[in-house]
């Protein structure tokens, strides 16, 4: 019963959704595949790193994609790949995956831009550097390569580390760590193609670079990387075609 002067009130059940963070570096791809064939006749697992540059295409490295004789190849790949973006760790919610169905040779560095069978649209990808980078230029490195030396297994969470350009040649760039190398800060065995880049939010950049070779992990040593601005007309014109 309402007595006078009283009033009614409604309580009604209200809920609420706390979004998931974003993971930092959304852009970063983790290359897998069960299926690499062997000069014996057998078949092998393999991985590298790369980065996400527009919704169908990634970059990374060219010797990532290869016939039996390991001679980078053109064209629709001899194996199944699978690209992961947006995750730091394997066991993490979310992300996107899609199959490679098309890769293009850089025809001056071991470089690869590659097509995926789905556009991923819901992550932002990196720019690609148009301008060379200046000497002492600070870049981070993100990879998911092996944390042995022997390689063996991709990481299964994101690596990353400091480094900055010691030298500028026609089209690579060396670049020296920041701080003494350690499996988790430099690149490793499946690190080939991780993104050397700059960003003022670790969550969108600018593509400078991505691993090609260098000493092995964790000696020191200069990194040989291969340049992005030498080729990013390139790129353009193969996204485009």
């Amino acid at each position: 019963m309402i007595t006078a002067g009283s009033a009614e009130h409604t309580q009604v059940a209200t809920t609420t959704t706390t979004p998931k963070p974003k993971p930092i570096l959304p852009f970063n791809a983790k290359l897998t595949s069960p299926d690499i064939p062997t000069p014996a006749g057998g078949l092998r697992s393999g991985a590298c790193s790369g980065s996400l540059v527009a919704p169908e295409w990634v970059v990374t490295a060219g010797h990532c994609f290869h016939d039996v004789n390991n001679n980078r190849v053109s064209g629709a790949p001899r194996y199944h790949m699978t690209v992961t973006v947006g995750k730091l760790k394997d066991s993490d919610p979310g992300g996107e995956s899609a199959r490679v169905v098309d890769v293009r040779q850089s025809p001056v560095n071991d470089l690869a831009v590659v097509r995926l069978d789905t556009p991923i649209t819901d992550i932002t990808p990196i720019a690609l550097a148009d301008q060379p980078p200046t000497l002492g230029l600070p870049l981070q490195f993100a990879g998911w390569g092996s944390l042995s030396a022997a390689g063996g297994a991709p990481s299964d969470h994101l690596k990353r580390g400091q480094f900055t350009v010691a030298r500028i040649n026609a089209n690579t760039l060396e670049v020296d760590p920041s701080v003494p190398r350690t499996v988790e800060n430099s690149p490793c065995p499946d690190d080939s193609g991780g993104p050397f880049f700059t960003s003022a939010d670790n969550m969108t950049g600018t593509l400078v670079a991505i691993v090609d070779s260098g000493p092995p992990c964790p000696q020191p040593g200069l990194e040989v990387v291969a340049r992005i601005d030498a080729v990013a007309t390139w790129i353009r014109q193969q996204m485009a075609g």
